[in-house]
Parts: structure tokens; sequence; C-alpha cells
């Protein structure tokens, strides 16, 4: 069992290393600009929606995660097992992670933040008199939805470059992942069930931790933009 594991590391590790992807450094370049570009924006909104969705606009809660939403650390003993491989395999092989992480990941943000504008809206029509002030949080919340798209776009197209590019014995079952990307329906925003019976309050602290956490991602995601960048021909 050691000698075949040795052997298929090594396969990988060649692989790996004479058909690297290649996807041109100013697209990652691009990607960070719009990374860092929407993280500014987060960031302005999550002051805003503190003030006036939970009365204090220094309201602070690190104690909370949501259970939807990807994880901002990485997985520990996953990194370690690699360590043990060429050095050279295991940087491509977070190269594609990072990738493809980014892709799924920004769905899962983009989908988050769609249920929180969706019931913002619901709210304000069941208002007496509209309110500005929350009536631009719902443009706001639109405005990073759109940058996000424009991400996911961004992704997809390295992802897609990828693909041809790299090693495909590595990440074979990555040949069946969708390279576009489809807004989701109404009835999966609101498949979970037991979302029903939470309180405003609840969608209101819910809303908090995706911007919260949004923020804390895209410094993430920019940072691995500016390491791809790094290790990409020009």
């Amino acid at each position: 069992m050691t000698l075949w594991w040795a052997l298929v590391t090594l396969c990988c590790a060649l692989n790996c290393a004479t058909s690297a992807p290649f996807v041109p450094r100013h697209k990652y370049k691009n990607s960070f600009r719009l990374a860092a570009f929407t993280r500014a924006h987060v960031q302005q909104l999550l002051q805003n929606y503190k003030e006036q969705q939970m009365g204090n606009v220094h309201f602070e809660d690190r104690s909370r995660r949501l259970r939807d939403l990807p994880l901002l650390s990485t997985d520990f003993y996953m990194w370690l097992s690699l360590l043990s491989l060429w050095d050279g395999f295991v940087s491509c092989v977070q190269d594609w992670d990072r990738l493809l992480g980014a892709f799924r990941d920004m769905q899962v943000y983009w989908s988050m933040l769609e249920r929180r504008r969706r019931q913002l809206e619901e709210e304000q029509r069941e208002q007496v008199e509209a309110q500005p002030a929350q009536t631009r949080l719902i443009q706001s919340i639109g405005h990073i939805q759109w940058n996000l798209r424009d991400l996911i776009g961004q992704v997809s197209s390295q992802v897609r470059t990828a693909l041809h590019t790299g090693p495909r014995r590595l990440y074979g079952e990555m040949r069946g992942m969708r390279s576009s990307w489809t807004q989701p329906t109404a009835a999966a925003m609101h498949a979970n069930p037991q979302r029903s019976a939470r309180t405003v309050w609840d969608s209101r602290v819910e809303g908090y931790i995706i911007l919260r956490d949004l923020d804390l991602y895209l410094t993430k995601l920019a940072r691995d933009f500016l390491l791809l960048a790094s290790k990409t021909r020009a």
C-alpha cells in the first residue's frame, strides 16, 4: 500500500509540475482589485446595517456563526497530510483549491445575501410608511451582489482555463463541475422549513453575521488573488 501511494503521489506531482494551470497574471490582479473594492463596500454596508438593524453602530458578536456559510479557517489535518508530498505538488493543489473554493464560496455568500435582501423587501412592503434608510440598505446589498456576481464570472473563467491546462488526473472529478453559474430560484432560497420559525431579530442577527463573515472572507480572497498573481507568468 505504501509503495502504491508513493507511485500515485509521484505521478500526480510530475503531472502537476509539467502542466501547471496557466491563468494570465492580469486576470488575478483584476480579481484582486474587484475583491478589495467589494470588501470596502461591505465594510461600509456593515456599519450602516448595524446602526439601522441592530440599533447600535458598535454592535459586535464574534461568538455566533451560520452553519450554511463557508468556514474561514483551513482544515488543518487536510493540509498537514499534504505536507509530506512534494513542495511543488502541494503548491499546485493549493492553487486549484483556492480557485475552486472561491467559485463555490462566493455563490453561497450571494445566495445568503439574496435571502436577506428579500426579507428586507418583504418587511418594507409590510410597513405603513417607507423608510429611506432601509431602501438604501436593500440597494447596497444589491450592489454587493452585483460585484460578487462579477467576481464569480471572473473565477469561472479562471477555472475553465485551469481545467484546460492543469492536472486533470488530480482533479478529474471537476470535469463534471459547472463552470457557469445560474441564479438560485425562489424555492431554493426558502428550502429550509426551520427558517419560518425565526423571529425578526434572528433574521437581523443572521444578516449581521453574513456581512461580518463576508468582510473577512473578501480579505482572504484578495490575499489569495495576490498570491496567485505572484506565482503566475505575465
